[in-house]
């Protein structure tokens, strides 16, 4: 039996971004999050309540301000102390994993979406591939950096502002560039 467009893009394979079951879910995403951006932060514990339902699991204590943005929802999974600053962007094709007492600063952006190299795949954005993202326990992710598709971070790493991380890293270290590099060892 061929695996639906969903199916091939949870697991990596190249699929149509515009297949009718994907299109739907990302209204029904789009939606829950207006409602999450309506709130603002006047309300912290509704605030809260709208992150639960629309991420595919979280721990206690999650924050997320206004504006945030993402594609599904379902396939963000953060740990408890969890706080997203001012108009982050998680685009949640393939899993993205963050441990607990993460922090990402304003206009963080973590991509788990790709397109293919060839220019005949990617015209109108039609096909993408997934690839999950991971953010250990203890990570800060300074405003304006940028998290690429198959990027795995460890626990206790801090990424400076305006960072591109390209590519994995382990623990304890502190990021910083484009593409980002160690530029400091945490121990």
């Amino acid at each position: 039996m061929a695996k639906s467009e969903k199916q091939k893009m949870i697991t990596g394979e190249l699929f149509n971004v515009y297949d009718p079951e994907l299109v739907a879910e990302r209204d029904v995403a789009r939606k829950q999050v207006e409602a999450l951006n309506a709130l603002g932060e006047s309300d912290p514990a509704t605030s809260e309540q709208r992150v639960k339902a629309l991420f595919g699991a979280t721990g206690e204590g999650v924050e997320v301000h206004a504006t945030f943005r993402c594609d599904y929802g379902y396939n963000i999974y953060v740990g408890d102390d969890f706080f997203a600053n001012y108009d982050c962007t998680i685009l949640d094709v393939a899993p993205v994993r963050i441990g607990k007492h993460c922090l990402l600063g304003p206009k963080v952006q973590i991509y788990s979406v790709n397109h293919p190299a060839d220019p005949k795949l990617r015209r109108n954005g039609a096909m993408g591939i997934g690839k999950p993202v991971t953010l250990g326990d203890d990570v800060w992710v300074g405003g304006g950096a940028i998290i690429c598709p198959g990027v795995t971070l460890g626990s206790n790493v801090i990424v400076a502002a305006g960072a591109v991380v390209t590519k994995s890293f382990g623990d304890n270290v502190v990021l910083g560039g484009n593409p980002a590099r160690v530029i400091k060892n945490l121990n």
